[in-house]
């Protein structure tokens, strides 16, 4: 079932499918080994743009979640990486943490 929290306004993607394609590259896959893992129903090049969008509003991102919650330590240099670390940690108790993030902060997570 599709929650609204799981819906980026303009955008066909869900929370969950991003969140799942997020987690494979924090395991440690290439986005297009993540992408073709979960046969992602979308062209590989979206999530190209989603990744460069994703930097692009790192610092409202980080903003938001300091507020939250320090940042944990973390092994990647990446600060994407880090990012998506900082979002799992502070929504551990949730399924999709862009989802939640998005519940939480009452803000689009991709603007």
């Amino acid at each position: 079932m599709l929650c609204l929290a799981d819906v980026f306004p303009r955008h066909t993607l869900t929370a969950s499918l991003l969140w799942s394609w997020l987690a494979e590259l924090l395991a440690g896959l290439s986005p297009k080994a993540a992408f073709e893992k979960l046969r992602l129903p979308f062209a590989l090049e979206s999530f190209y743009r989603l990744r460069r969008k994703l930097r692009e509003r790192l610092d409202a991102f980080r903003s938001r979640l300091c507020r939250t919650q320090k940042p944990p330590a973390s092994a990647h240099t990446d600060p994407l990486m880090q990012t998506i670390e900082h979002l799992r940690r502070v929504f551990s108790c949730s399924l999709c943490a862009p989802a939640a993030f998005q519940l939480h902060f009452q803000r689009p997570f991709l603007g």
